[in-house]
């Protein structure tokens, strides 16, 4: 494993969720990758999404809550351009074995990693209120 590898998997720490001998290898990838890099990365997510709001969704602020929740989940499942944006942002955070991994079925792991990105931010809907 290379500098660059090692430091990833130090930045990143534990994996997060139980991975077993029955865990999948998308489950195992979720747990062992896509969850630790996404709570790195939360605050440049929220960021992001509060960016991307203020470019194209102003009337993000005055919405109720159920509709601030549909715009999340609408932006990042629709928006090809932001959702490739977030991708990247986890994407630049992969060894290359673990992207070796994520070329092999990137479809699934793409779907995986934006279901869970689309709820760590609705969970943090708070936090986008100003």
């Amino acid at each position: 494993m290379n500098q660059r590898d090692l430091l990833l998997k130090e930045l990143r720490g534990e994996a997060i969720g139980t991975i077993t001998q029955y865990s999948s290898n998308e489950e195992a990838f979720q747990n062992q990758t896509l969850r630790p890099i996404l709570k790195l990365q939360n605050d440049l997510f929220l960021a992001s999404f509060e960016n991307y709001i203020t470019k194209n969704k102003k009337d993000f602020y005055n919405l109720s809550t159920e509709k601030k929740l549909l715009l999340i989940e609408n932006s990042i499942q629709k928006d090809i351009k932001f959702r490739n944006a977030l991708k990247g942002i986890v994407i630049g955070l992969f060894t290359l074995e673990e992207y070796q991994t994520y070329i092999q079925n990137s479809s699934n792991l793409n779907k995986r990693m934006m279901n869970m990105l689309i709820e760590r931010l609705k969970s943090q809907i708070q936090l986008l209120d100003k």
